[in-house]
């Protein structure tokens, strides 16, 4: 009775300082839970916002973009995706900041002036960030996406034609819910030698990400949505996530919608790729975090996966791999999941046009293999795999 007493209140306490954590970002857990219907209030909620880009023409004819080149080789990587962009014309003036964090109010935020580009922007490119293992030591990744409300993280695995991996039909979009699930930060010690971790799910934040879903299945011509669970086992969160999605569902009679299980989905996609490649899956945090990083490994690895974060108000698009800091300023880099990233970031934007030509080039380059980074088995520079870019430009 006494453990149960201090774990209550141990829950208390971590929900408590989860409630401090999301009033500084602009949203507090009590107001997202209040507009969460329950599951069987029968109020509907009210139609989740598409994330359109929101940005605007200088007097030049240019887009501001905020880049943030990061950690590590996120410099490296950052310049090349600058001197391709200059090369190709693109209409995009560069905001340079730094994301080191600052402490506001005895808390670990990011700079102020970043803050203020990226809402002034609507859009940003972000290099990767390192963050350090251990207690204490806030994600900056996991900041970004709620300070800008970032409900949804968008990964694309396409197999590149002439670079050869095990499977050669990969063509997989997966959306994952960003805000909330087993990585809401709730967690805390119950007693010593026992850590409880709390899996928040609610009715708004699922709404929005599978409406997010449904539209981009339509946008991208894609037929078909999978709703990835576990309402197997956890039946009360995954199974409001997937009576979130089935309400939408109603609103969208062009798509077809199913729902299948994590574990039964990983299976599948390892063994046969190719029925998954007309569909948007769709899922909660944990679940879209391992299972598209599963995915990047079918078409060669994080280094050439594109991602980008969709919110409200901002989107930031980024490359999802690490630092690197072991090769940092070697000339080793392999930019292109920072490229590919930057494409999908002139997609929303808008400005297909550039995005495509900048993918062709960049795509012939690799599989023509003759200027490829070391991680892709060339031995190319950073420079000569850019240069290589260029000239097909």
């Amino acid at each position: 009775m006494i453990t149960l007493t201090r774990g209550l209140r141990a829950t208390s306490r971590s929900i408590s300082r989860y409630q401090g954590q999301a009033k500084t970002f602009g949203s507090s857990i009590s107001s997202q839970v209040a507009a969460s219907p329950a599951g069987t209030s029968g109020k509907k909620p009210s139609s989740a916002e598409t994330g359109a880009f929101k940005g605007f023409k200088l007097p030049d004819q240019t887009y501001k973009v905020t880049l943030i080149p990061g950690d590590g080789i996120g410099p490296e990587i950052s310049e090349s995706v600058k001197a391709i962009y200059s090369a190709a014309k693109v209409p995009i003036t560069w905001e340079e900041r730094d994301v080191t964090p600052v402490i506001v109010d005895g808390r670990s935020t990011i700079p102020q002036d970043a803050i203020d580009s990226i809402h002034q922007t609507t859009v940003a490119l972000k290099g990767p960030l390192a963050t350090p293992i251990g207690k204490g030591h806030v994600s900056l990744n996991l900041t970004l996406r709620r300070t800008f409300k970032l409900f949804a993280n968008v990964r694309p695995c396409r197999s590149i034609v002439g670079f050869k991996t095990p499977y050669d039909d990969v063509n997989s979009v997966l959306i994952r819910e960003n805000t909330e699930g087993e990585y809401s930060g709730i967690e805390h010690e119950v007693v010593d030698g026992v850590v409880q971790s709390i899996k928040l799910i609610t009715m708004d934040a699922s709404e929005r990400v599978a409406r997010y879903a449904f539209q981009y299945a339509r946008l991208n011509k894609r037929p078909h949505v999978t709703a990835v669970h576990k309402a197997s086992i956890m039946k009360m969160s995954d199974g409001m996530f997937l009576q979130a999605c089935r309400r939408v569902k109603e609103d969208f009679p062009d798509i077809k919608y199913d729902e299948d299980i994590l574990d039964r989905v990983c299976l599948r996609i390892v063994q046969n790729p190719a029925p998954y490649s007309d569909r948007v899956m769709v899922m909660p945090n944990l679940y879209g975090d391992i299972l598209s990083d599963m995915c990047a490994g079918l078409i060669g690895g994080l280094g050439l996966t594109p991602s980008g974060n969709i919110g409200r108000d901002a989107s930031i698009f980024e490359a999802v791999h690490g630092s690197a800091p072991d090769i940092a300023g070697q000339g080793k880099a392999n930019p292109t999941a920072l490229l590919l990233s930057s494409l999908m970031m002139l997609r929303h934007m808008n400005l297909p046009q550039y995005a495509d030509r900048i993918e062709k080039a960049t795509l012939e380059t690799i599989a023509d293999g003759k200027h490829i980074t070391g991680d892709l088995g060339g031995k190319a520079s950073t420079q000569q795999y850019t240069e290589a870019i260029l000239r097909r430009l």
